[in-house]
């Protein structure tokens, strides 16, 4: 029997065990969001298999999305990133990865948690939507367009609503699975 999934996924093995171990789970490490918002914002003008498929290449450049690291980067290290192949070389976005950074650690060294802020958009609780067909899917939100302000005066760049309703979706924060899809019905954590 063919497994359903939502009709963005392709063949790609790689794109399909994504959307069927990753997308749309809960996610609840600041870390781990912070990486995803950075990824995400990668993405920016491309499809999300482009970055997909680099996102190993991301990890090795970046540290493992270790903002206390990231932060350190000089142009030097900017320079180097840009000879990465692995990567998409974009000045803007290497650089957003740093400012990012930056704006976390200033963030967090305020004694806050990213993972509850991010969560707060949503009202600390992933939003179920019940969506029938890829139509129906947004691509922002009210909820997306208060997080992208949020953290742009925190400092983040390549947050703009669009990205960020890409981001929750991504991670949880609101199900977007189409309901006859195999993955609506999320196990529980």
């Amino acid at each position: 029997m063919e497994v359903k999934r939502c009709g963005w996924v392709s063949n790609d093995p790689l794109y399909q065990a994504y959307h069927d171990e990753v997308w749309g789970r809960p996610v609840y490490d600041s870390q781990e969001l912070f990486a995803k918002l950075c990824l995400d914002g990668q993405q920016a003008g491309l499809s999300w298999i482009t970055i997909l498929k680099k996102q190993q290449n991301y990890e090795a450049a970046f540290a493992n999305f270790d903002p206390k690291i990231i932060a350190t980067f000089d142009q030097q290290k900017v320079e180097a990133l840009l000879q990465n192949p692995g990567i998409v070389r974009n000045r803007l976005k290497v650089n957003s990865i740093i400012k990012n950074a930056k704006g976390y650690l200033a963030y967090v060294e305020q004694g806050n948690d990213f993972s509850t802020f991010l969560w707060s958009f949503v009202g600390g609780k992933p939003i179920v939507n019940h969506f029938t067909s890829l139509e129906q899917l947004p691509a922002q939100t009210p909820e997306s367009e208060a997080m992208s302000k949020a953290l742009k005066k925190l400092g983040f760049n390549f947050v703009g609503p669009t990205i960020c309703y890409a981001f929750m979706q991504a991670v949880g924060m609101v199900n977007d699975h189409l309901v006859d899809c195999f993955c609506y019905h999320p196990p529980q954590r």
